[in-house]
This record gives structure tokens, sequence and C-alpha cells, in this order.
């Protein structure tokens, strides 16, 4: 069976929110990246079968609009070791998906998902990972032994094709 892991960082949040950082929510801006990465990962046919998705608000707000722009619902994981993750614990989460998903997403911040995509891109000019922006790698090994330079990474682009390191 082959895999593919989708990585998404978290569309466009508020700034100087009173509250706690956990609990920023998305702007309007950021409701409409949301919808354009679901958009993009449909045209690409890039339907995952589980999510795992930190529980930061943000996050969550991202993850419905990209779900309502889907043809299937996929498996959701609210995972709160995913809102302060660094890259060992990114690859932990990963490691532990079930054998049986093919495509797995992964919505995150940065720099997580940033470092995560360059994990699989072999590419020198990628050096940024705006709000919203979706990579996408596919692995040749299964879900527990992902680790750096176990996949070809790409960015997905606003067409819904997979270009390299284009971002």
């Amino acid at each position: 069976m082959s895999r593919r892991l989708v990585i998404l960082r978290h569309a466009r949040a508020e700034h100087g929110f009173a509250g706690p950082d956990h609990d920023r929510s998305l702007t309007e801006s950021g409701r409409a990246q949301a919808l354009e990465a679901g958009r993009r990962l449909a045209l690409a046919g890039l339907v995952p079968d589980h999510v795992i998705c930190s529980t930061a608000t943000r996050t969550r707000q991202t993850l419905d609009g990209v779900l309502a722009e889907l043809p299937a619902r996929p498996s959701v994981e609210f995972e709160e070791s995913a809102y302060a993750a660094d890259l060992d614990t990114a690859f932990a989460l990963i490691n532990a998906a079930d054998p049986d998903v093919g495509t797995l997403l992964l919505v995150g911040h940065n720099p997580t998902m940033a470092d995560l995509a360059s994990a699989f891109i072999d590419d020198p000019g990628l050096v940024s990972f705006p709000p919203a922006s979706l990579a996408v790698v596919d692995l040749e090994v299964e879900w527990l032994y992902a680790a750096p330079g176990t996949g070809d990474g790409r960015i997905l682009d606003g067409e819904g094709q997979v270009g390299k390191g284009e971002g």
C-alpha cells in the first residue's frame, strides 16, 4: 500500500488576541484560505483517510474549512501534543498512524509544519511555509518508519498541482 502524507499549516489567524494563544481564531481571510486549501486537495484528488489535528481553535477551524470542500469525510483525531509539537513529536504522531491509512493529513503550526515539509523536500529554495500552505509527501515506507528523507515531498500549489518546492 502506498502512503501519502499531507502537511497543512493552519490558515491566517488573529493577531494581538487578548486570550490564550491556543484560543486564537481564524480571520475572515483565514476562513477563505481554509476553504481554498480544501478545494486544492479535492482538485488534486488528495482526500485523506485520517486526520491528525492540533487542538488549537485556529487548526480546528482550518480543518472545518478543508472538510467542507472534500468529497468524503475522513476520520479525525484531535491531538493535544500537536499544538506545541516539535519535529520529533510530529514524527511520533505520524509513526503512530494506523497501518491501514493510505493518506494522512496533519494540521498544525509553524515552525514545525515548515520543518516537517522541509524534511522531505530537497529544495534549498523552500524558506517559507505561509498560512494554509500544503505539502504532499509520497512515503517509501510504512507510517511506523516515516522519518526525514523516507519520501518525496512537494508543495501543492493554488491550482491543485504538485510542484517541487514552490512556495
